[in-house]
Formats: C-alpha cells, sequence, structure tokens
C-alpha cells in the first residue's frame, strides 16, 4: 500500500488536504487493476492540492449519494468522498460506476 501514498487510514500533504480512507476503500483499493493504480498516485495529488482541479471532474452527487461527491481517476474509474472540513475529505470507495448502487 506503500505505493498509493496511504499511511495508515489518511494520506497527508503539507498544507494541502489531508485524506482519510474508510476501510471499505482501502479494501477495494485492492482490487484494483494496475491500469488504474498507475493513474491513482497523479490523481491523489491534484485532488490534494485542489479538489476542483478539472481534470478530476468532481462534483456533487445526487439521490441517495447526495451528501457526497466523487471524482475520475480513468474514465471508468471514480471516487465517492465527502469533506470533512475545509481541508480534510474522507474517502469512501473506490471503483467503476457500480459504487454508485452500492
Amino acid at each position: 500500500m506503500d505505493q498509493f501514498m496511504i499511511f495508515g487510514n489518511h494520506y497527508k500533504t503539507k498544507t494541502m488536504t489531508e485524506i482519510y480512507y474508510s476501510p471499505r476503500f482501502k479494501k477495494s483499493l485492492k482490487k484494483l487493476p494496475l491500469s488504474v493504480i498507475e493513474n491513482l498516485n497523479f490523481k491523489l495529488s491534484l485532488f490534494a492540492i485542489n479538489p476542483f482541479n478539472p481534470s478530476l471532474k468532481t462534483h456533487k452527487l445526487t439521490g441517495k449519494l447526495s451528501q457526497y461527491y466523487s471524482f475520475s481517476i480513468t474514465n471508468s474509474y471514480r471516487i465517492i468522498f465527502y469533506f470533512i472540513s475545509n481541508n480534510k475529505a474522507f474517502f469512501i470507495n473506490i471503483g467503476t460506476h457500480e459504487i454508485y448502487k452500492n
């Protein structure tokens, strides 16, 4: 897991957004294809600097997931999260669009 810059239950950067991970997120992370993992570190670094970087396509979800946000790792893979505070985010899950159904 160190390759993802995950330490314990969070990803910390200096003066940037701190990212915390749910057990479900960490479990899903282990099942990702290598091609997705290769994009993940780059996307995490973008998110840590600016969660609304245009290349992340961050957006608020609707319906029963309306308290959450999502951003893109690849064309098919997303991360669902919510903001704990202005500089802290909690990642719920990572996966294909199927994660919206669970």
